[in-house]
């Protein structure tokens, strides 16, 4: 089976029972500042978990475009990945447990034939916040799973967010398959990592609503939000133990790297999984306009094309390569995602010029690490984390004096780096998946005003290209060339002012996206859209599609200041706007 047979499939499948299919929502999230990129199908449809209607109903399906980098020292096993694809389908205060379980364990031994005696499950345990779901367990039973073979565990393993300190969450119910029939016993249970059970499907019950005050409180529809990974699930389907021995999807990626290489897969693996993961994850952010930088987006992306040209060198390329690497992914995806082909020379420009940054990094490293005489674990954690060096070039560097560098010393620095690095991306996203307070809601509002009022002061050329909404501010990036005056800024601030003091209603309706554009709404992320849309209007002042959420009336607002401007871009404008306290 290849991988679009899968999602063909499964697409197939939930629309015969009633799902909507919902289109992919971009990498880079809108409106959410609790994630750099979109980890999960459910960022884009947090507003709808917290009640809001969708124009597509209350049954969803997708294919959801995912990039997490929590994990990205893992990858190189089988089964790791920083990009990937996430089908999920959903209910929206619809359907629950008995039909998300039962329709799981049908798509899973009917439609993809797999074992159903090789199908193991975990639920949650229950403790202070929530009960022990056996509710999940007895629908199991009744499927036809032993007793044995259903594990109850916490939270780390049984339950899904939420993403930051604050929003959806719930407990979830995990399938796994049995790959391998190793003999059971303590030491290798399902979600052990120990190379016998493959995690192919989670169902998550969204039923609580984590408060600011630590409290879990029942959101106002129990929600159904499940994931299963197109990598991992084909490979199960195909008999396969290595996801990247699914041949539609690395094939092509592998044999590049073996043929700039002169090397094979089997004997290299974790090298060459390395290398094919962050080549197909930078050239899908690059797509998506998000360049190599020192912060947010711009620094993932960056670790993400340094990490796979150092890894290079341990197969002995010396030469810039990665763009080769990353040109092999659009041909092998560009088919599937048009956006690929669109930005290819964006993409393969992009990682040419940051291979020879770095390669100049490296060589400054070489000139600095000459200078010092003994060579050690805490020396080899400095370069690495300076100037980029792998461990196995200090190593090697270390060898030819008749040195030697302890692992464990470097290990132990790298491991405070990691806890570092994972506390202050936390820290710089705890205010939670998609933050409905009431500010947050204001501010959303003020994103539509904000817009029409550019618009009518500089110009039908100014289009939303991004916005960022906490409770404390709102930051909106605008297509315009030059850095507003300090006239424009008062003008565009006085008119939506002015649109707040008049107490406009905002209202909304669903329609077909055709249907919206007719009656004059603004819509500048086409490709996010499903069938049906919900157009915002605020009086006549302002009209957009949008998701929520909104206020009911513009008085509700207060008043508003803009607080700071820069120009982020060629041809991009940032403004900061605040709530007047």
């Amino acid at each position: 089976m290849t991988s679009r047979d899968l999602i063909e499939k499964y697409l197939t499948f939930f629309k015969d029972r009633g799902h909507a299919v919902i289109p992919s929502a971009p990498l880079v999230p809108e409106n959410d500042p609790s994630v750099l990129f979109t980890t999960a199908g459910m960022h884009p449809l947090a507003p709808y978990l917290l009640g809001e209607s969708h124009p597509g109903g209350k049954r969803l399906i997708d294919n959801q475009l995912c990039l997490r980098t929590d994990d990205i020292d893992e990858v190189g096993d089988v089964l790791h990945h920083t990009f990937f694809e996430m089908l999920g389908n959903w209910s929206l205060g619809d359907y629950w447990k008995k039909d998300s379980i039962t329709w799981s364990y049908e798509f899973l031994t009917k439609e993809l034939g797999l074992d159903p005696k090789k199908i193991w499950v975990t639920c949650f345990e229950g403790d202070s916040d929530a009960p022990k779901d056996t509710e999940s367990s007895e629908v199991w039973k009744s499927l036809g799973i032993p007793e044995e073979k259903i594990f109850f565990y916490g939270k780390k393993d049984n339950w899904w967010g939420p993403a930051g300190e604050i929003g959806p969450c719930g407990p979830d119910s995990e399938i796994f398959y049995d790959a391998t029939g190793k003999p059971h016993g303590l030491d290798c249970r399902p979600g052990d990592n120990c190379g016998r059970f493959f995690e192919i499907w989670n169902n998550v019950f969204m039923q609580y609503n984590k408060t600011k005050e630590g409290k879990f409180k029942p959101l106002k529809y129990k929600n159904v939000d499940t994931g299963m990974g197109v990598d991992r699930t084909t490979a199960v389907v195909s008999g396969l133990s290595d996801d990247y021995k699914v041949p539609d999807l690395w094939k092509r990626i592998l044999d590049s790297i073996s043929k700039i290489s002169g090397k094979q897969y089997e004997g290299n693996e974790r090298t060459f999984r390395i290398i094919a993961d962050h080549a197909r994850a930078a050239a899908f952010v690059i797509s998506e306009d998000v360049f190599p930088g020192n912060k947010e987006r711009g620094y993932i992306l960056r670790r993400l094309i340094r990490r796979a040209v150092r890894f290079g060198r341990t197969l002995g390329i010396n030469e810039s390569f990665f763009s080769k690497v990353s040109k092999s992914v659009v041909e092998n995806y560009g088919s599937w995602y048009p956006i690929l082909q669109e930005k290819s020379d964006q993409i393969e420009k992009t990682i040419i010029d940051e291979e020879v940054r770095f390669r100049k990094t490296l060589e400054r490293g070489l000139k600095e690490i000459e200078k010092i005489d003994e060579l050690n674990g805490k020396i080899a954690f400095y370069f690495y984390e300076t100037y980029g060096f792998p461990l196995e070039l200090t190593e090697e560097l270390a060898k030819e004096r008749g040195q030697k560098i302890e692992k464990k010393t470097f290990e132990k620095e790298f491991k405070k780096h990691q806890e570092l690095s994972r506390t202050a991306s936390v820290g710089m996203f705890k205010g939670g998946l998609v933050d409905s307070s009431e500010d947050v809601t204001k501010l959303h509002t003020v994103t539509h005003l904000l817009h029409a009022s550019l618009r009518k002061v500089l110009g039908d050329h100014v289009s939303q290209k991004g916005s960022n909404i906490t409770s404390e501010r709102l930051r909106f990036d605008f297509s315009h060339p030059n850095k507003l005056t300090d006239e424009e800024i008062k003008e565009v601030q006085d008119l939506i002012n002015e649109q707040i003091k008049k107490d406009l209603p905002v209202t909304f309706e669903e329609m077909t996206l055709p249907e919206a554009i007719r009656k004059g709404a603004l819509h500048f992320f086409g490709e996010k859209y499903g069938e049906k849309v919900k157009v915002y209007s605020i009086g006549s002042f302002s009209r957009e599609v949008c998701g929520g959420p909104h206020v009911t009336r513009t008085g509700e607002i207060g008043s508003v200041r803009i607080i700071k401007q820069e120009k982020i871009g060629a041809g991009i404008i940032r403004v900061y706007v605040a709530l007047e306290k």
